[in-house]
Formats: structure tokens, C-alpha cells, sequence
């Protein structure tokens, strides 16, 4: 494993299907980011799905005339429309699926542009459903559901709970941009290969916080953003994850679907969650940023100013990496994480062989940009074996797929 990350030139090419519903309004957003980021776009609209929003107005978004079934029955003026689409589509986005569309694709039906479209293309196809909650939980929509996702170029984006456009608080709301986003960024990096799948993975996430009273403590800037995307990158290509994570701000913890989450605040908490999860799986990731001391004493109630101790005697931790390499099985794989200043890889190479990991990823916090509480990384990922993978910056996303990738190369 050697070597340095590279940047595709040629625009990536996502095709948007919009069947009928009000969560149309929520895709105008993932249009316009997708566009913003340099990506192509091109947006098919069903005619139900024109009641909702018009072709102008994704057109303007995605930089590109939109296309509706008007232009598929008119005559051709060249090769047919659903099969210049489907070839020239490296992933198909339908949101909002509707329960109409879901039956028609899980049927094999094509009797419009977006179902003709699908069928006439290889690439993978990411499901957004919305829908009423007593729709969503019909026995008919559940059966087509399912049957479609036992095809192996459909991926899901389960809908969520709250409140509904009919006022019904329930399951049927449509996930969120930024989640469709996530998994679309996902799935052009993999091409929709599952190749986690089978595996369960374990992933410590944050910060602790090591408390002097109920409002101070010893802590770090680690947001949990980094465990979030390594946690995200894996269950899009199929694995099982669990996510011990620390502190972390609300919206970061609702980017959690599908995931097992558990949340510690203190070294203590996080070192029994790990440990307790630790024979379930397969490979073990240590990207949390657990405090290394603790103040021996803690208040129960809060020090006032002039109670607080001149100098603070402090304890060590337990350090859970070194019991988690001294408790697990010979088919686990325990991967480190350090956050170093200066020349980061010579601490990595020592924590490397003196914790008895099989690999690390070593990224620097005092490189602007990078790092602590961003949305984007850099990172030096360095195996047992003597493998060195230099990752330049790039989103945090990003950086967790070229680390899934380099530990599979590598035969994890």
C-alpha cells in the first residue's frame, strides 16, 4: 500500500427521478449542491411529480433543461431518450419515491420516462421513499418494498418520523438532504459495491469529558465528525456498525440512521462500552479522542471560584486501546487513530507497534483547515506491514472511504 489519493477531473453524473409528492420541495437543495460541487446533473420528472414542482425550476437548479414524459413519446430525433439517460448515468436518485413509482419498479413496470429510464440502466439507484404513515405501513408496500431491495443495485434511504404534510406524526417523512447527499457521495465512490458487507465494524467517536464539578471539565475539540463519516461510509457499502461516540451537537447525532449508537461522556463510560461490544466484531476503530488524565476528585456540586484548587491533582485513564489489543480474538483487526502537531508520523509509527494495532491514521490539528470540529481531513494511514498511504485533504467522508478502501487492498 503506497502511494497518494487522486482527483477524478471529469464531472460525476447523477440522474434525478422525482415521482409525486410534497417532499419534492426537499430535493431542490440536493440539486443545488450537487451543482455547486462540480457535479452533473440531470432531473426527470414524472408527470405526478410535476404537480409538486416544476420542470423550470430544477432546470435552473441543475443548470439543464429537465426532462419530462413530454419528451419521452415525441419522436426521436436520434438514439431513444431513456436509453441515452440510463447509459450516461453513473447513479440514479428517485426522491420522493412514491408508493406508485416503488410498485411499478418492484414489478418491473415501465410506462413513463423515469421507470422506462431504470430499466434501460445498469448503474445503482438510491431510494428516498415519502409517503403517509398508514401508506408507508400498508402490507402491499412493505412487499414491494422489500422484494425490490433484494436487488443488489437498489439502496435504501429509509424514511424517518415526525410530522407529516397531512399532519399524521409518524413514519413516512423523507430523509433529509444532507443525509441523500452523504449516501449519493457514497455510492459514486463505490459504484455501489457492498464490499463491507458481512462485516461488523466498532468505532469510537468524540471527545470524553473527564469532570472537575458538574460544569467543569478536562476535554478536547474532537466533534465526533470523523467517527460519523468512517461509521456512514461503512454501512453504505454493507457493513454493521456500532458507534461508541462522546459529547456531540444534535445535529450530527441525527445523521445516525442505521447505526447502533451508544453515548459515554467519560474514558470510564467509553472504555466498558468498547470492551462490552469488542467479541461482536470484526474490525475495531479507535477514531475517539479519550482524555488521557482525570481530576482524582469530583465535586458533586459546583466549586465556587474561590474553592477551586490552586493545582489539580490528576489520575490516568484507562487506556482502552491497549485493552482492547490485549483482549481481542486473532481474526480482529484494531485500527488507531493520532491526531499529532508537527511531524506526525514518527508518534503514529511509535503508537503503532507500542499499542499492537494493525494499522493507524495519523492526521494533523494545526494544519488550517483540517482537523478538530471540520468538515474536512487529511490524513497518513500506516499499516503493520509496513504500508503507507498518504491521503491530501479532502471532506471527512471522503477521507473514511479511502480508508476503507486502502484496509481491504491491504486484505483486512
Amino acid at each position: 500500500m503506497t502511494g497518494s489519493s487522486t482527483t477524478v477531473e471529469s464531472p460525476r453524473r447523477v440522474l434525478l427521478g422525482i415521482s409525486g409528492g410534497i417532499a419534492a420541495y426537499k430535493v431542490c437543495s440536493v440539486i443545488s449542491s450537487l451543482a455547486k460541487a462540480g457535479v452533473a446533473v440531470r432531473v426527470l420528472l414524472t408527470q405526478q411529480g410535476q404537480a409538486f414542482i416544476p420542470p423550470l425550476t430544477v432546470a435552473t437548479l441543475s443548470r439543464h433543461p429537465a426532462y419530462t414524459d413530454e419528451d419521452f413519446w415525441q419522436a426521436s430525433q436520434g438514439r431513444p431518450l431513456h436509453i441515452e439517460l440510463g447509459e450516461w448515468a453513473e447513479l440514479l436518485l428517485i426522491a420522493p419515491l412514491s408508493a406508485n413509482t416503488l410498485a411499478k419498479l418492484a414489478h418491473g413496470l415501465a410506462d413513463n420516462l423515469l421507470t422506462n429510464t431504470v430499466l434501460a440502466s445498469t448503474c445503482p439507484v438510491l431510494l428516498a421513499p415519502a409517503m403517509n404513515t398508514d401508506m408507508w405501513q400498508q402490507q402491499a408496500v412493505q412487499r414491494n418494498w422489500h422484494q425490490l431491495l433484494q436487488d443488489q443495485r437498489y439502496h435504501a434511504i429509509d424514511p424517518g418520523s415526525g410530522v407529516l404534510a397531512c399532519d399524521r406524526v409518524g413514519t413516512g417523512r423523507m430523509a433529509e438532504p444532507d443525509d441523500i447527499l452523504t449516501h449519493i457521495y457514497s455510492l459514486l465512490h463505490t459504484a455501489g459495491q457492498r464490499d463491507l458487507n458481512g462485516k461488523t465494524l466498532l468505532i469510537s467517536t468524540g471527545s470524553t469529558r473527564e469532570y472537575l464539578d458538574p460544569v467543569r471539565f478536562i476535554g478536547n475539540p474532537a466533534s465526533g465528525k470523523m467517527g460519523v463519516a468512517l461509521a456512514q461510509a461503512a454501512i453504505h457499502r454493507g457493513a454493521a456498525v456500532t458507534l461508541v461516540h462522546g459529547p456531540m451537537e444534535s445535529a450530527l447525532r441525527e445523521r445516525l440512521g442505521g447505526i447502533q449508537a451508544i453515548a459515554v461522556t467519560t474514558a470510564a463510560e467509553m472504555h466498558r462500552a468498547m470492551l462490552t461490544q469488542l467479541p461482536q466484531a470484526n474490525w475495531v476503530v479507535m477514531a475517539a479522542a479519550v482524555a488521557d488524565v482525570k481530576p482524582v476528585a469530583q465535586a458533586s456540586t459546583k466549586l465556587a471560584k474561590a474553592d477551586l484548587p490552586d493545582s489539580l491533582p490528576l489520575a490516568q485513564v484507562p487506556d482502552i486501546v491497549a485493552d482492547l489489543a490485549q483482549k481481542r480474538q486473532p481474526h480482529q483487526r484494531l485500527i488507531g487513530f493520532a491526531a499529532q502537531t508537527g511531524d506526525i508520523i514518527p508518534p503514529a509509527l511509535e503508537k503503532l507497534q507500542r499499542k499492537g494495532l494493525d494499522a493507524i491514521v495519523a492526521n494533523p490539528i494545526d494544519v488550517p483547515g483540517v482537523g478538530f470540529g471540520g468538515d474536512r481531513n487529511q490524513a497518513v494511514l500506516l499499516t503493520k506491514a509496513g504500508g503507507k498511504l498518504t491521503i491530501p485533504p479532502c471532506t471527512k467522508l471522503d477521507l473514511a472511504h479511502q480508508i476503507w478502501d486502502a484496509l481491504l487492498r491491504a486484505g483486512f
